[in-house]
Order: structure tokens, then C-alpha cells, then sequence
């Protein structure tokens, strides 16, 4: 009895194997494209504080060392409820931080006010010496 040998020829009778080789080659390349760009995406933003919650005692002694300058939806800059240029903003914010020292800022905005505007206020007041600016968001005109 003799065992009949089997060569590679038999296994082409059964079907083609498929080159998955191609695939892993391209799937490795998205790989290393998607690994590559990831790294060089920085998302540019501007970093905000808004002030804590506080009781109404705390509140009485910190407005005497905060300054509350209001942007409204038309892009008026109010400051003790007088309307002011952008010029003007460093230089009411030098003066309250002369005479207050540990004095902070927030900016009132009105959510339809431009943009640009409340970025220019919060410069401004970096400008004028003040470091402790805080934005919170305003709904009424």
C-alpha cells in the first residue's frame, strides 16, 4: 500500500488564496498619516476665568476692589455707567489700579457683542496693569 504524495498543484484545485499583503500596506500608511498629522494639530484658543459663585458678604468687599466694565450688543464700552471710547479703557483701568492696587476687572458682555470689541477691552486691561480679568456673559442690552 503505498500513500499517495501531495504537491501544491492540489491546492490550486480548491481555490485562490487572495494577497492580503496590498491591504496591509495601505492600512499601515493611514496608520502613519493619521499618527503624523495628529501631532501638528493645535487648536488655538483664548483662555478665559469667570468668577467664582460668591455669598452676598463676600460680594459687598470685593466690589470695592473690582472694576466692572460692560460691552454691550452694539459695541458700546460702558464704565461706571458712562459710555467710553476703546482708547479710553486703558486708561480708566491704570487709574482704578492706582488707587486700588489688588484691584481685579470683569467684563460684562453682552452675548451679541462683536467679538472684537471684547477682545480689545480685555487687552486693554491687560495694558492698563491689571491681570485678573474675568468675562462673564450678559443677556440684556
Amino acid at each position: 500500500m503505498r500513500l499517495a504524495r501531495h504537491s501544491d498543484d492540489d491546492h490550486d484545485e480548491d481555490g485562490e488564496a487572495i494577497d492580503l499583503a496590498p491591504m496591509l500596506d495601505f492600512v499601515l500608511n493611514l496608520l502613519i498619516f493619521f499618527i503624523i498629522t495628529a501631532v501638528f494639530v493645535k487648536e488655538v484658543g483664548l483662555t478665559l476665568s469667570r468668577p467664582p459663585p460668591s455669598n452676598q458678604s463676600k460680594k459687598n468687599d470685593e466690589e470695592s476692589s473690582t472694576m466692572y466694565i460692560a460691552v454691550q450688543q452694539t459695541g458700546d464700552i460702558v464704565i461706571d455707567q458712562r459710555v467710553v471710547d476703546k482708547g479710553s479703557v486703558r486708561a480708566n483701568v491704570e487709574r482704578f489700579k492706582g488707587e486700588k492696587p489688588e484691584a481685579s476687572v470683569i467684563v460684562v458682555a453682552n452675548v451679541r457683542a462683536p467679538t472684537g470689541v471684547v477682545v480689545g477691552v480685555m487687552d486693554a486691561v491687560r495694558q492698563g496693569g491689571v491681570t485678573n480679568v474675568s468675562v462673564t456673559p450678559s443677556k440684556t442690552r
